[in-house]
Parts: C-alpha cells; sequence; structure tokens
C-alpha cells in the first residue's frame, strides 16, 4: 500500500507550513518571502509536467490551467490565493494518486497469489528455492498456513485448501493424492507433497496476474470518448476564458475583476473528476469481479455485458459436467451386481465413453477369456458370448433390430438394454449430469429477458433432453466447430451474444462471439486464450454475478459524470455572477474529484449478496 507520509506529503507539509507562516507575517517582504518559497516548493511538479507535456505537443491538461491560474492571481496580487490554488489542487492531486494507488495496490494483492519461495525435496534434503527456478516434474513440500506456490499434483498427503482467492467460494475443499492443486490455494491443515505440472511462468496465478495487468490496457468507449473530450475541451475552455476576460474589458469593464472571474471560470471547468472517476470506476469493476473469481480481460467487457442480448451455451462439460456416469441400474430376473458384471465384461474390449463408465462402475479386474463372437456394432451396440450365451448390450434400435420387445424410459440419460439369448435382463441408465448452476443461470437470465441456446456437436435426442432439463426451448444439434461459428454469426444479428464454452473446440466459436467465457478452473489453455471472461469456479451462476457486477459499474459511471458535469456547471454560474473565488473553485474540483474516487471504490467495498 501507499505510505501516507511521503516526499510527497512531506513537500505539502512543508509548503502548508510556509503558507500559514505568511498568512501570520504580514510585514513585506517577508511575507513575499514566505509565501512565494511556499509557491516554488509545491508548484515545482507542476511546472516540471507541465512542461514535459509540452514536449509531447500535449499543451491543455490541468497542469496548464494551474500554472495560468496561478500567474493570473500572481499578476493581480492576489499572492495569498495564488499559492491557496496550487496548494489545495496538489493535495487534491496527492489524496487522488494515494486513493487510487491503494485501491490498485488492493486489487493486486488480492490477486498476486504467487509465492517467492518453494520447499523443493532434493537428494540432500528439503532446500528452499527461488519459484522462478523450479521445472516441472520437481517434488515439493506446502506447509500448514502457505500458498501452494506452483501448479501441481498431490503425491502424499491429504489436507483441505482455501482456494477462495481464485474461485470466490470461502468453503475450504479438501484434497487428496492425485487431486491437482493450483498456486493460489492455501494449505489449511496438513503438510502435502506435490508434484509440479507446471512452471511458474505457466502457472494459474501467474496467468491470472497477466490477465489483470493487461485488462487495463483495454479501455471502453466511455473511457476513450473522456480522454478524447478531454484534449477538445480543455483549449476550448482557455479560449472561454479569454473571451470572458477581453469582452467585458472592452466594453468598459474593471481588469482585475473580470481577470479574477475568467480566472475562476478556467479553475471550474478543470477535467480531472471525469478523466479519473471513469477508468477508476472500470479498474474497481475488474477487481470487484476478480473477488468473485471472475478474470475480466478489458474493461470494455463490463459495457459489453450491460448490452447483452444472447447467451448460447456449449453442452458437454458447459450445461453438464462432461462426465458420463453409470446413475441406474434396473434388472429384470437377476440381480443389479450381475447385470453390471456382465454389461462389463461386453463392454471390456471397446473404447467407447459409455463403455469405460460401466467399467468404472463395476471396479473389478476382468477376467480374460470370458468373451468370445464379440462384435462392436456402430452406433447400436455390442454382441457378444460369454459363458456359452448370446449377449446383445446397446440401444433402442439394437434391441428393435433384433425384436426384442424392451421398455421405453423417459431420461435425459442415455439408456443400455441388456438381452442375454434374446431375452430382456434390464437396462442401465447412463448420464451426463447437468450443472446445477445451468438451471440456476437461466431462471435467473429469463427474468432480465435474456435468450438461450445451447449450440452441441451431440445428437438431437441428446441435445433436447439436456435443453429441456434446463428449459431451453431453442438448440442445434449435430454442429461441427466451424457450423457453431456460422450459428454464433446469425444469432449475433439479435443484438450482443456471450457465447459459454470449456474446450479446444469452442475457441473458434468463442472468437466469433461479442463476449466469450471459459469456464471452470482456466479450462483449456486454447479456450482461456480466446476468450474474454474466465470463470475460476466450474460454476454458471458466476455470469449473472458478472452481469450485475457490469451493471453496478456502468450505473456509477454514469452517476459520476452526471454529479460532475452538474457541479462544474453550478460552479461555472456562480464564478461568472462572481459569487466564488480562485480556491473556492479548486476547493469545488478537488471535493468532487475525491467524492467520485471514493463512490467508485464502493464497487470493491461491497458486499456478497
Amino acid at each position: 500500500m501507499k505510505k501516507f507520509w511521503n516526499k510527497e506529503s512531506k513537500k505539502i507539509a512543508l509548503s502548508i507550513i510556509l503558507f500559514g507562516l505568511g498568512i501570520i507575517i504580514t510585514k513585506k517582504p517577508y511575507q513575499w518571502i514566505l509565501l512565494g518559497l511556499s509557491y516554488g516548493i509545491i508548484s515545482a511538479n507542476v511546472y516540471v509536467t507541465a512542461f514535459e507535456n509540452l514536449k509531447k505537443k500535449e499543451i491543455f491538461d490541468e497542469n496548464f490551467l494551474m500554472i495560468i491560474a496561478t500567474i493570473g492571481a500572481i499578476l493581480i496580487k492576489s499572492y495569498e490565493e495564488a499559492v491557496m490554488v496550487i496548494l489545495l489542487f496538489e493535495i487534491g492531486e496527492y489524496l487522488s494518486d494515494l486513493a487510487i494507488e491503494n485501491s490498485r495496490q488492493s486489487i493486486i494483492k488480492l490477486m498476486d497469489l504467487r509465492s517467492d519461495k518453494i520447499h523443493l525435496k532434493t537428494k540432500e534434503g528439503i532446500k528452499d528455492i527461488d519459484c522462478k527456478k523450479v521445472s516441472r516434474k520437481d517434488i515439493f513440500i506446502v506447509k500448514p498456513g502457505e500458498k501452494v506456490p506452483i501448479d501441481g499434483k498431490i503425491i502424499e498427503g491429504e489436507s483441505f485448501f482455501d482456494t477462495s482467492s481464485l474461485t470466490g467460494e470461502p468453503i475450504p475443499k479438501r484434497m487428496k493424492e492425485q487431486d491437482l492443486v493450483l498456486s493460489g490455494y492455501i494449505n489449511k491443515e496438513n503438510p502435502i507433497t506435490v508434484v509440479a505440472t507446471s512452471t511458474y511462468e505457466t502457472s494459474t496465478a501467474t496467468k491470472i496476474i497477466k490477465m489483470i495487468e493487461e485488462a487495463n490496457d483495454k479501455k471502453t468507449d466511455t473511457e476513450k470518448w473522456i480522454t478524447k473530450f478531454a484534449k477538445i475541451y480543455t483549449p476550448i475552455v482557455v479560449l472561454l476564458a479569454i473571451l470572458l476576460t477581453i469582452i467585458p474589458i472592452l466594453l468598459g469593464g474593471e481588469i482585475s475583476i473580470w481577470l479574477k472571474k475568467s480566472l475562476v471560470f478556467l479553475v471550474t471547468s478543470c477535467p480531472c473528476a471525469l478523466v479519473i472517476s471513469v477508468p477508476l470506476s472500470y479498474f474497481c469493476g475488474i477487481g470487484a469481479a476478480s473477488k468473485e473469481g471472475i478474470l475480466l480481460k478489458g474493461s470494455m467487457i463490463l459495457d459489453k455485458l450491460t448490452k447483452l442480448k444472447t447467451i448460447a451455451l456449449d453442452k458437454t462439460g458447459t450445461v453438464t459436467e462432461g462426465i458420463f456416469e453409470v446413475r441406474k441400474i434396473v434388472a429384470v430376473n437377476l440381480t443389479e451386481e450381475k447385470l453390471l458384471e456382465i454389461a462389463a465384461y461386453a463392454e471390456s474390449y471397446s473404447n467407447h465413453p459409455i463403455a469405460k463408465s460401466i467399467l468404472n462402475k463395476y471396479g473389478k479386474k476382468i477376467k480374460e477369456g470370458k468373451i468370445s463372437n464379440y462384435q462392436e456394432i456402430s452406433g447400436k451396440g455390442i454382441s457378444c458370448t460369454n459363458e456359452q450365451k448370446k449377449i446383445l448390450l446397446g440401444n433402442q434400435k439394437l434391441m428393435e433390430e433384433n425384436k426384442i420387445e424392451v421398455p421405453k424410459v423417459q431420461t435425459i440419460g442415455t439408456i443400455i438394454y441388456l438381452c442375454i439369448n434374446k431375452k430382456y435382463q434390464g437396462y442401465l441408465e447412463i448420464s451426463d449430469k447437468i450443472k446445477e448452476s445451468a438451471t440456476q443461470l437461466v431462471e435467473k437470465g429469463k427474468n432480465q429477458n435474456y435468450h438461450f441456446v445451447i449450440l452441441s456437436g451431440d445428437t438431437e435426442e441428446m441435445v433436447k433432453k439436456v435443453a429441456d432439463e434446463v428449459k431451453i426451448k431453442n438448440y442445434y444439434s449435430s454442429l461441427l466447430p466451424i457450423d457453431k461459428v456460422e450459428k454464433i454469426k446469425e444469432l449475433k444479428k439479435q443484438g450482443m451474444l456471450l457465447f459459454v464454452g470449456d474446450g479446444i473446440n469452442d475457441a473458434l466459436a468463442m472468437k466469433t462471439a461479442d463476449i466469450s467465457v471459459a469456464m471452470g478452473k482456466i479450462g483449456s489453455d486454447a479456450a482461456v486464450e480466446a476468450s474474454d471472461i474466465v470463470i475460476m469456479q466450474d460454476n454458471l451462476s458466476k455470469i449473472s454475478q458478472a452481469i450485475t457486477i457490469a451493471k453496478r459499474t456502468r450505473q456509477k459511471v454514469i452517476s459520476n459524470l452526471i454529479f460532475a458535469i452538474g457541479i462544474k456547471l453550478l460552479f461555472l454560474l456562480l464564478g461568472i455572477l462572481g459569487k466564488t473565488t480562485i480556491w473556492m473553485a479548486v476547493f469545488a474540483d478537488v471535493g468532487v474529484t475525491l467524492l467520485l474516487i471514493l463512490n467508485s471504490l464502493l464497487l470493491i467495498k461491497r458486499k456478497k449478496e
């Protein structure tokens, strides 16, 4: 955190002391010397900055305005006012920089999950070395209370881990042998031994830091507009201030009165409140999202989320968990254990995901030699002989082909029927479980009038079942990656489209969408690279949170703009009417800037709902 008592604050303090003495000691020339020293100390940085900007051909900025205002005040012999103007301006700049830097550092600290040292296992024992020197397959220890320094797989021990800094979820997770732990997790209980699966540069924590840092370079249209606005606005203000002096004087007005009014007008018009508060609001929005485990690759994503019309979802691994499991066994005239055993032996030669799910459920070693006459029938199932019994294991098409009557089962899963010697013996239900968060996202999204669609490469039957389960009317099945791209282009015509995916085959679709989201623990590298938003936890409802944060950020930006412009107009009017002084104008400008900064910081401080 940036310290309050530093070089800048000491300079301000010294200038205030000299200014105070200059007010108390009224005897000339001592008063002028004290005020001159106070002005020289506090204004040095303003003059240097203005000169540096002049070399870059950036003449009209707030430093230039302050120089004109104070020189004008000196010319009309308002020495105290000249010092107070520049003093208030520098105090405001210092407090603004302090607030911005501290908020920036708090966000970086929040997301800087990296450790400098790692307890590396070597032949000579445990050695503490720099994390940057670690290679894949190196073995290291993580002690209780420490951050995991590098992504890795637990090879010894188990413990609870605080994953909140990455996922935004406060409940610790128990991790055991063979589980993957990510850099940034905090070990809460027991020492564990881990084998590195990444380097320092490729670790999750480093990727996150890079995303946060790069996000600042991708600005919204509003931020770009404010920058352009300031460049055009400031010279116009200077011109108006000159006219405000010259025209009344030509009409017989008193020089000192109208010069002072023009200086008040000039200082009041300073656009720093707008220039500071708008980018800070977006930065705080990115920080608020980061606290929830939602990483945004640029502030423009926040603006896009507020204009969202359509949410397109990949099916496998996004709406569903992407893991096939035997979820139900129905046996007829034999036990469930026996049905599972026969099915496992029949599937033992297959590499199909359904076969693997049956073998995983069985969990016992397959004895060789029991299966003969094995035949895999594409798209239907398996035919084989087991202990001189003819086994048919497959879908309804296989049963119809062999003229075997089986019951129709209504489910979102896949039904695999078992027949022995052409006699129906029961079935297994295999399904890819639907995520609870998918249903939550659709329910919340429909309340906000978002249009939902599923885009999948799976069969129409399977996609329809999943779509019906999560209550999404529109879906498209049997899509190749290039087909998804064409469908997204078509859907984008209806308005801003967000696409959610998790795999390498989704990367092309992500690049085509207006906004793309990579799901779950960083996902595949290709999906993360292509995405605009990375959700650290495999939780679709985080998308709703991201939209809420985007809307709040937009509200902050608009309220800051309205408030700043409103106060400016009020003080400009009061200045022209002669109701304010130069230092009051500076005070108003500084006060507005600080209020807008505090208003923006509320985005980060807001508690979870």
